[in-house]
């Protein structure tokens, strides 16, 4: 079953359809592209330019490490970030990601994040597209903040978070 989101404004007896999309039930990162996409029934509808942690090849390993994770995992919950705008938290690290950092003697971290960008980039006469040039976090997913507001309102707290090479 596919959901649909649907805002209408009745004006008198007249309804106007005033948007409509769909409701992601993944969302897929694939970093070799720097790409995010939004599926619903294995049907992707939606992709976004992103950028990742620093050193963007190779899975997350531990703490520290500025590598994005690979792997499964979902949306644990979502926040309103003075320094990043909008944030959906993936839950890293799962169950392999801890044994693998406990055999290297380490922390495997957290705090991974899809997440928008910096208040003052927006102030830049680029814009924030500009964060779609390089790879600047310390492991999260970053997009720029329009891209934050559509997945932020085609995603829910429990969506599966699918972070591919």
């Amino acid at each position: 079953m596919i959901f649909r989101i649907l805002s209408l404004l009745i004006i008198s007896s007249s309804v106007i359809l005033a948007e409509s999309f769909l409701l992601a039930d993944k969302i897929i990162v694939k970093k070799s592209t720097r790409m995010l996409y939004l599926s619903s029934q294995g049907e992707i509808f939606n992709k976004y330019h992103i950028t990742l942690g620093k050193v963007p090849v190779g899975d997350k390993e531990v703490e520290g490490d500025m590598k994005t994770p690979e792997g499964g995992y979902h949306v644990d919950y979502r926040q309103f970030s003075a320094d990043y705008y909008k944030s959906l938290h993936v839950s890293y690290p799962n169950e392999s990601d801890k044994a693998h950092a406990k055999s290297l003697g380490q922390s495997p971290g957290g705090m991974i994040m899809i997440h928008g960008t910096p208040p003052s980039w927006s102030l830049s006469p680029y814009g924030d597209w500009m964060n779609i040039l390089i790879d600047w976090t310390e492991g999260c997913i970053a997009m720029s903040n329009d891209d934050m507001d559509e997945v932020w309102e085609q995603t829910n707290n429990g969506t599966v978070v699918v972070i591919l090479p």
